[in-house]
Formats: C-alpha cells, sequence, structure tokens
C-alpha cells in the first residue's frame, strides 16, 4: 500500500528528475548557437554535456555513502540547493571553460539529487509497488524532453541561450520548498516505523543514536572508481575531437582501463566497498545493467545526433530541428500509460527484446533519411525510437530491482544510477567519436551521419542478444498479471 506521502515523495523526486532532463536535453539542441556565442566549435561544445553526465557517474557512488552518514533529508536538500545555484553559474559563463566547470557542479548537484530520491522511494517500497513507483518517477521527469527540444530552439532564437539555464530557478526553488516539508523523520513506508529496508535506521537514512553509523568510506575505492570512470568518458571526448594525438588518447584509455580493473579487483576484496558488487551475483541485476549501460549509450546519442543532423547537414533552423526532434520524446510519453499493462500482459524479458530490437531497427532507418524525406516520415521514424526507448528504458530500471534481495536494494539501487549514469555520459563522446568515424570511412556529408547511426543500431543490437540470456521468469515479483 503506497501512502500519501510516499506518492508525495515520488512525485517531488519525478520533479527533481524533470529538472536534470531538462538540463540535459535542453542543451544538445542550442549546441551549434552556444559554440557560436562562446567562439567554440558545436564538436567541442558536447564537452559541456559530457561534463555534466560525467560528474553524475563520477559522484553518484559516492551518494550511499552520504546519505548514510547524514541522511537522506540533508543530502537531498544540499543537492538541489547545489544544482540550482550552478544554473545561475552556467547562465553567467563567458567562455566554455567557464560553462564547463558550472557544468561539472551541477553534476555534482544531480549525482545526489536524483540517486538520492530514487532510493528514499524505492528502499521501502514492497516488490508489487516498485513498478508503480518506477512509473511516478520516470513518467512526470520524462515530460522534460519532451520540451527541451523546441524550448531550446525558442530560447536561442527569440532570447538567449543563457535563458535555458535560468529555468532552473524558479524549478529549483519550488523543489526546495516541498523537499524541506516532506522529507522529515516521519516514516514514508508502508511498514510504518521503517522508511527504508536497511534494519534499524530512521526514515530519514540515518542509524538510531544506539547505532555505530556508516562504515568507513573506501577511499581507495573512491580514488580508483571516479578516476577510473572519469579518465575513460574523458578519452571519449578526446578522440572526438577533430585533431588529436593517438598516442594521448592511447595513453588516457589504458590508464583509464587499468583504473577500472583495480577498482573491481579492489571492490570484490574491500570489508566496505564503495559500489557492493555481490549485487551483480543476482543473475537478473547483472543482465540488466550490462545491457542497460549500452541501451542508454545509444538512448543518449540519439537526441545529439539528430539535432546536430538536422541543423547543420539539413540546414533546418534551431525551432523546426527542435520540433521534430521532440517527436522522439512525445513517443517517450505518450507510450507511459500503456507500459505498466504491457509488462504485466507479457512479462519483461519479451517487452525488453521487442524495445531493443525496434531500437536497432528504427536507429539504423534514420541514418539513411536525407533533406529531401517528407518531414512526416522522420516525424514518424522519431516517435517510433520514443515508444521503443520508453518501454526499454523501464524495463532496465525496473526487472533488476524486481529480484533484488530487501538488504541489498540500496547498494543496488547507487550501482544501478551509476552504470546509467556512465552510458549515458559516454553517450555524447561516443556520438561524436562515431561521427567521426563515419567522417574517415565516408568522406563526411551525410553519408558520415549514415555510418553513425548504424554503429549505433550495431550496438542496440546488442542490447537485444542481451536481453535474450535473461531468465524468462525474470521480475515476476513486481508484475500484477491478469488473472485467466
Amino acid at each position: 500500500m503506497i501512502t500519501p506521502q510516499h506518492r508525495n515523495i515520488a512525485l517531488l523526486v519525478a520533479g527533481c528528475y524533470f529538472m536534470e532532463m531538462l538540463d540535459g536535453t535542453i542543451v544538445t539542441t542550442a549546441s551549434p548557437q552556444i559554440g557560436r556565442s562562446l567562439h567554440a566549435p558545436a564538436t567541442e561544445v558536447g564537452l559541456v554535456v559530457t561534463a555534466y553526465l560525467l560528474t553524475l557517474a563520477v559522484l553518484i557512488p559516492l551518494s550511499g555513502w552520504l546519505t548514510r552518514r547524514y541522511g537522506n533529508r540533508r543530502v537531498f536538500l544540499t543537492a538541489i540547493a547545489l544544482f540550482t545555484l550552478a544554473s545561475v553559474g552556467c547562465a553567467a559563463s563567458v567562455n566554455l571553460g567557464m560553462l564547463v566547470a558550472m557544468r561539472v557542479l551541477q553534476g555534482a548537484g544531480g549525482a545526489m539529487m536524483v540517486p538520492v530520491g530514487r532510493t528514499m522511494v524505492l528502499s521501502p517500497a514492497a516488490k508489487a509497488d516498485i513498478l508503480r513507483l518506477t512509473s511516478y518517477v520516470v513518467w512526470p521527469g520524462l515530460l522534460a524532453p519532451v520540451i527541451a527540444p523546441l524550448a531550446g530552439g525558442l530560447i536561442t532564437t527569440y532570447a538567449s541561450w543563457h535563458w535555458m539555464f535560468l529555468i532552473n530557478v524558479p524549478l529549483g526553488a519550488v523543489a526546495f520548498a516541498a523537499a524541506w516539508r516532506l522529507i522529515t523523520a516521519v516514516p514514508i513506508g508502508p511498514a510504518g516505523p521503517a522508511a527504508d529496508m536497511t534494519p534499524g535506521r530512521l526514515a530519514d537514512g540515518r542509524p538510531p543514536p544506539s547505532d555505530q553509523g556508516p562504515p568507513p568510506l573506501d577511499w581507495v575505492g573512491v580514488l580508483l572508481t571516479c578516476a577510473g570512470l572519469g579518465g575513460l568518458t574523458y578519452t571519449a571526448h578526446l578522440i572526438s575531437l577533430p585533431f588529436v594525438s593517438a598516442a594521448q588518447a592511447a595513453v588516457f584509455a589504458g590508464a583509464s582501463l587499468a583504473l577500472l580493473a583495480g577498482a573491481g579487483a579492489h571492490l570484490r576484496r574491500a570489508a566496505h566497498p564503495l559500489l557492493n558488487l555481490r549485487t551483480l551475483t543476482v543473475r537478473t541485476f547483472r543482465v540488466s545493467q550490462l545491457g542497460g549501460t549500452m541501451y542508454y549509450f545509444v538512448v543518449g546519442a540519439l537526441p545529439f545526433l539528430l539535432p546536430l543532423m538536422f541543423q547543420v547537414q539539413f540546414g533546418w533552423s534551431p525551432v523546426k530541428s527542435g520540433a521534430v526532434t521532440a517527436f522522439v520524446f512525445a513517443g517517450n510519453v505518450g507510450i507511459k500509460p500503456a507500459t505498466t499493462p504491457l509488462i504485466n500482459r507479457f512479462g519483461f524479458r519479451p517487452l525488453l527484446i521487442a524495445s531493443t530490437l525496434g531500437t536497432a531497427v528504427i536507429v539504423a532507418a534514420l541514418g539513411f533519411i536525407t533533406a529531401a524525406t517528407p518531414v512526416p516520415v522522420i516525424a514518424a521514424l522519431a516517435l517510433a525510437s520514443g515508444i521503443t526507448r520508453s518501454t526499454g528504458f523501464t524495463v532496465y530500471t525496473t526487472v533488476g530491482l524486481a529480484d533484488m534481495a530487501p538488504g541489498l536494494m540500496r547498494d543496488a539501487n547507487t550501482l544501478a544510477a551509476t552504470s546509467m549514469q556512465l552510458g549515458a555520459g559516454l553517450a555524447v563522446a561516443g556520438a561524436a567519436v562515431a561521427l567521426r568515424a563515419g567522417d574517415a570511412l565516408a568522406g563526411g556529408g551525410q553519408a558520415a551521419y549514415t555510418v553513425a547511426f548504424c554503429l549505433l543500431a550495431v550496438v542496440a543490437a546488442g542490447c537485444a542478444a542481451e536481453a535474450l540470456r535473461m531468465d524468462p521468469l525474470a521480475g515476476n515479483a513486481a508484475r500484477r498479471p491478469r488473472p485467466a
């Protein structure tokens, strides 16, 4: 049974997710305008998005420990305040370096804001309520990408790109006020006294006075994991640049992979690891994390490549580009009311296979459109890609947690949020790398975009292959099948 307070907190987290998604998506549409304003190439402006998503991926692992140490309320309020103030800094930026620095601060706020909120919502939930609560959190948040491309085009055409960040100020103020009122030591879970599923903890995530408190911070894990994730994303950014030293990129890639390998070895041995890799012993969770990371990579790259192709290759205005790109996210939201019934009717695995295969086919088809392709056809493909994106995203964010033991729910949520943001953080840089590969293989022009989209389609097909390995009964604890 979901209590009214539990539902309201879920909607608050959805509002924060809305703000985070709006901020990330709206920038991709305005990349050419930001580049001209700050005297930087449009491809380098991709670093503005990459730095933000990279910071999310790097710092999210700390969210679990911070909530154990300081409590959900304090961390959540601090995250909202930091995100909002950093948005003001982004609007005040006068060069690309300053904008990237402010985006890093925004990422630091987002790294604590949404993952901590998800933990507050999902940890106290009964298995049968996880799918419904996930819809509460995800569905309103997906409205942001629906309006972001068009809003970005309108703002950059009739005002300036600075206003894309200033719109976070009233949203952040409202979220902070709501969180101040809702997030208290009052239990939110269905059972009453316990607000998360970790025994002996208060409703806001802090240990009771008689408890020994959280374990010590895994500093070795922090250094190895954060440095490895950061280096990997920066390597992708280096490769995406028009002129880059192959030796420099190879050194960064080798060092990053070595750090991540060391992190994996350390996290398996540590008594209190930063990321609990023991959660990967749950087969459903393990499969969903590998396939999910690849899937977030594909769906994150699409909103970057489409506006770039529309504006640079087709010569469309920002408004027209944003309006057509918005069909991706219109499909995303439009299918949402049917997602839960589809899962309850067919199960997680069949819907995931259909979603990933559909994404692969549609992304490949988008690579073959041209400026002469009728706009309704392009919009229909974008709409279809949004439908498969939404169903796939819902399955990945739910199925792994549905089979997780209650005592591991917080650790699983932290690891899932990290892998999701890693895929998203690599997406923009990966899209630029794919476009660079297209330039090298096809000689530039529209053919370069065809190669880039086809490469993304291959990755999506790999997600489908991984989905086939999932247990047919995976996630059934979270389903409510119709009676026969």
